[in-house]
């Protein structure tokens, strides 16, 4: 979504219980849905636990992945505290994940294309990070911090580099607000 500025930080949220789950999980489990990596290359250096993805737009199908079963009781509370804090009431989350960006990986510059992306909000919760993953977004570097919820526009150039030897982990998901119903005119 078009939020006008490049990237809004919506304050800080207690995810201690959502990075300890993710520090416990077998490492077989970020392999179980590749979904993203098939479907758009830009993500070949990413690894997701997946727990919802949307199908389709205008009319959405919502599926849950393995993600839901691994991660939703942790990740969920977050999502909804989140949502009821800064946007309106019912809309969906169409997205929710914990994306891996591997040590030494990129996500190339690009921008979200399907038009599920312009009118839902992209949020990002940082869970591990540091100094050496750097966020581009309209030509711009951000240093994001653990523990802060931020909107991204990603409607506008966005990657991400992590010139670290640490793994870079996400909570991230697409909230899309109710659409409002036209009227004849």
């Amino acid at each position: 979504m078009d939020i006008g500025v490049p990237i809004k930080e919506l304050g800080k949220v207690d995810c201690q219980a959502l990075i300890d789950r993710i520090s416990t999980l077998d490492p077989q489990l970020w392999d179980l849905c590749d979904i993203r990596q098939k479907k758009y290359d830009i993500h070949r250096h990413t690894k997701s636990i997946v727990m919802i993805f949307a199908e389709g737009w205008p009319d959405i199908r919502l599926a849950r992945y393995p993600g839901w079963d691994v991660l939703a009781s942790f990740a969920m509370p977050i999502i909804e505290k989140i949502v009821k804090q800064h946007y309106s009431p019912g809309g969906a989350v169409i997205r929710a994940m914990v994306a891996n960006l591997v040590a030494g990986g990129e996500i190339e510059q690009h921008y979200d294309a399907a038009p599920s992306f312009a009118v839902g909000h992209r949020i990002h919760v940082p869970l591990r990070t540091n100094e050496d993953v750097t966020f581009t977004i309209d030509d711009q570097d951000y240093k994001l911090e653990v523990g802060s919820v931020y909107e991204l526009n990603n409607l506008v150039d966005h990657g991400v580099v992590n010139n670290s030897g640490e793994d870079r982990y996400h909570l991230i998901f697409d909230y899309v607000p109710p659409q409002p119903q036209m009227t004849p005119a």
